[in-house]
């Protein structure tokens, strides 16, 4: 065998991989502990073997010995690239991480296309109807606090939110979304109130 191999013969080649192939691998995944690894160590070591097979000696016993000392030195380099490969890489500057604004520029722009809504429906409401609207959604002042303030009576007061919240619900609707949207509408101005100092 060992002169087969010595000569470069391919079907040595073969035998010998057969028959040692298990015990370089285990004998790598002892020095490692990982499979891939150790799967790895047994290609290059055969393929070292295959390379250095000139140097064999003609005479001698086992070729497992040999192998396992192949296996060894490949372990030990595979190692050594392996650390140098870590080293490298914890030199190399890291680049910050560029956070994705997509969603925060897409709610941007919803939230400029609600608030143009909101200027133009406000802007449709009669000044007494805004003024209620401020002091009783806004504020968050009831009902007679907000007629008091106005010097109106409270079912004025009343009249004027229902109606302000009306228009407000119609014209806040999307323009692709009218007569389509059904349920609750009055949601449109929710309470919102300011802290008072």
């Amino acid at each position: 065998m060992r002169r087969r191999v010595r000569a470069g013969d391919h079907d040595a080649f073969g035998e010998l991989f057969d028959a040692y192939a298990r015990s370089v691998y285990n004998h790598a995944f002892r020095l490692t502990g990982e499979w891939a690894i150790a799967e790895e160590v047994v290609s290059l070591t055969f393929l070292d073997a295959w390379r250095l097979c000139g140097r064999l000696d003609e005479e001698g016993g086992s070729l497992r010995p040999w192998l396992l000392g192949i296996a060894t030195n490949v372990t030990r380099n595979t190692r050594r690239a392996a650390r140098r490969h870590a080293a490298a890489v914890s030199r190399l500057p890291r680049d910050e991480a560029v956070r994705d604004f997509a969603d925060e520029v897409a709610g941007r722009v919803d939230d400029a296309v609600q608030l143009a809504l909101v200027r133009t429906a406000l802007a449709r409401l009669r000044r007494a109807e805004r003024e209620v609207l401020a002091l009783c959604v806004w504020s968050g002042l009831d009902y007679r606090a907000a007629a008091e303030a106005l010097g109106v009576p409270v079912g004025t007061v009343r009249s004027r939110l229902s109606r302000a919240r009306a228009k407000l619900a119609k014209c806040m609707e999307l323009p692709q979304a009218r007569g389509q949207v059904r349920g609750d509408r009055t949601t449109a101005v929710g309470v919102l109130k300011e802290e008072s100092r």
